[in-house]
């Protein structure tokens, strides 16, 4: 499936723990499987971090008990500030414990419990096959810290915004990473304005940037910006494992507007449900605002921009007061959170 490694692929790993002697029995239990190569150890959170920018792996392991910052602590701040594959490495992950539920809940891709009653080597026993699972489900050698969910099971995230619009996006979409969420973007404007808006975002953002073309595929790495003028843009899906796409649907406009953000989100609401991640950014008026309900009420995560940060707090006012927003966020706080909760999404979904 798109998005999956291929096993003819070497798995690059970096291994964290605080002990000098499991960095050693995991670097050569992990050594023994031809797919993988230990790229490097590292004995603190810290040094994991200078490590993790300087190898760029495919795959971290991690203990939860260290000096200064626990392996919770650094997985969260992994997954909202440089999202990859994360194999928790423990005596403490027993299947279904509270531990284990916490890290899965964080973004860890797999829980390994060492093996107990066993000495050296063979405490990490079956860690390789947990490290290849990780790699190959969430894995893309040739990425950099790309994440790459297959299709099939990615949150997807759709935006709407009007006046003040423009450079908010800007703002939103320069925290993204090259390997993004698929994302959707209802911007009010103008049809003949669409086109070079895209090339605009295209040029200052790190994900490719385009209009959205009637069928095109969501796929991680692309955001897709609906053109103003002759239809709304609303998202399909033909089957559970696969991927969305974008239609052109011609009608009415809808509050006024054509593409309209609620037709977007219904649309995202009755096809992604809980795997979706809805957003309105400033504008005048209520556009987004039923909408952006209809995804809460199907278990979406809904983040709107609070009112010091909005040039018109219009439609986050329309959103929030009617119960569709979760949670009312500054602006430069909206793309951290934005990536994290549709981490979150996807890794609940595996």
């Amino acid at each position: 499936m798109s998005g999956h490694r291929t096993y003819s692929d070497i798995i690059s790993v970096l291994v964290v723990d605080d002990s000098l002697t499991s960095r050693a029995l995991i670097a050569l239990a992990l050594k023994r499987n031809p797919k993988i190569k230990v790229v490097g150890t590292a004995g603190t959170p810290l040094e994991a971090k200078d490590l993790i920018l300087k190898l760029k792996p495919d795959v971290l392991t991690l203990d939860v008990e260290m000096p200064g910052m626990n392996g919770l602590q650094f997985l969260e701040k992994i997954m909202r500030l440089r999202p990859m594959p994360v194999v928790m490495v423990s005596s403490l992950m027993a299947p279904r414990s509270e531990m284990t539920e916490m890290a899965c809940r964080l973004g860890a891709v797999e829980c390994f419990s060492k093996s107990s009653g066993e000495h050296g080597e063979a405490i990490f026993a079956g860690l390789a096959d947990a490290v290849v699972r990780a790699a190959s489900q969430h894995g893309s050698a040739h990425r950099g810290m790309s994440t790459g969910f297959s299709a099939g099971s990615d949150s997807i995230v759709a935006i709407g915004a009007s006046t003040g619009g423009v450079e908010a996006l800007g703002e939103v979409l320069g925290s993204f990473p090259e390997d993004c969420p698929p994302t959707v973007i209802v911007q009010h404007m103008p049809q003949q304005f669409s086109k070079n808006f895209a090339r605009r975002l295209n040029a200052i953002s790190r994900p490719d940037v385009c209009l959205v073309t009637d069928g095109c595929k969501l796929v991680r790495g692309k955001v897709f910006i609906a053109p103003g003028g002759d239809a709304h843009t609303e998202v399909t899906r033909t089957g559970r494992m696969s991927p969305y796409s974008c239609h052109l649907v011609s009608g009415p406009s809808l509050n006024g507007h054509r593409p309209s953000v609620d037709a977007l989100f219904f649309s995202v609401a009755q096809v992604a449900g809980r795997h979706a991640v809805g957003v309105i950014l400033t504008g005048m008026e209520t556009d987004g605002a039923r909408g952006l309900l209809a995804m809460r009420e199907a278990g979406a995560r809904t983040i709107g921009q609070d009112r010091n940060t909005s040039v018109i707090y219009g439609m986050p006012k329309a959103a929030f007061e009617c119960g569709a927003v979760e949670t009312q966020l500054p602006l430069s706080e909206i793309g951290p959170s934005i990536l994290r909760l549709a981490e979150h999404r996807t890794q609940e979904s595996h």
